[in-house]
């Protein structure tokens, strides 16, 4: 295996499937089916979840709704989020811990990183919840945040494209995927990969970043075990 530990980040809109909002539950299992197969493997794995499914803070702020108040309903809503992904993964008999940055204490731990590093070394899946705890932060940067804090080997970002492009592939025929790339290119050619706090963060601690497609069975698995699936953002 190329990874020992790693940190999937996924998407809020992920979850959707081809809903409108919400969560899909075909598309849940599927993601959880894909984990399994890595768990199955010894691998260790801590989960990052969006909440754009449900709520962004942007997106009310833009509305008239106060930025604060905004951000802190979208981290709720990635706890919503997690309890979701921990019930499918536990259906499939994973262990799983829900561990939030802010405090609720009936459905989660809270996020304690000596806590989170032991569960991970006993198999289970963490699932961090609730962002960094933080307004004007983005689940972008509590992934990478935890990917430092839990040592990971590699941050995992699943979309729903095979790669990071020189264009959006969707409206850009003519677009280049890149299998590798440096951090200081993405800069250069000006990549969208993460908000930029988490992408500097990310190159100052020179952990490396996989941008892959979530949705095509057995890929999760294949990047692990370092197949050419995806693009590797790297010094």
């Amino acid at each position: 295996m190329r990874y020992q530990r790693i940190l999937l980040k996924l998407s809020g809109e992920s979850l959707m499937g081809g809903q409108q909002y919400g969560i899909d539950a075909k598309r849940l299992e599927q993601y959880a089916s894909e984990i399994k197969t890595v768990i199955d493997r010894d691998i260790e794995v801590a989960i990052v979840i969006g909440g754009g499914n449900i709520f962004r803070g942007l997106s009310g702020a833009s509305q008239g709704m106060d930025r604060v108040q905004g951000d802190h309903m979208g981290m709720l809503a990635t706890v919503i989020n997690g309890l979701a992904l921990q019930s499918a993964l536990e259906n499939q008999g994973v262990e799983t811990r829900l561990q939030t940055a802010i405090k609720i204490d009936e459905v989660a731990e809270p996020f304690i990183r000596r806590r989170a590093m032991r569960h991970l070394e006993k198999g289970r899946v963490v699932i961090f919840g609730g962002g960094t705890g933080n307004p004007y932060f983005t689940t972008d940067s509590a992934a990478v945040l935890r990917a430092i804090e839990i040592k990971a080997d590699v941050i995992l970002k699943g979309t729903r494209v095979d790669g990071i492009y020189s264009a959006d592939p969707e409206k850009d025929k003519s677009a280049v995927r890149y299998d590798k790339i440096s951090f200081q290119d993405v800069l250069n050619k000006g990549l969208k990969v993460m908000d930029t706090t988490a992408f500097t963060l990310s190159q100052e601690n020179e952990l490396p970043i996989v941008v892959f497609d979530m949705n095509k069975d057995g890929n999760l698995l294949k990047v692990v075990t370092g197949e050419d699936v995806g693009t590797e953002v790297n010094l």
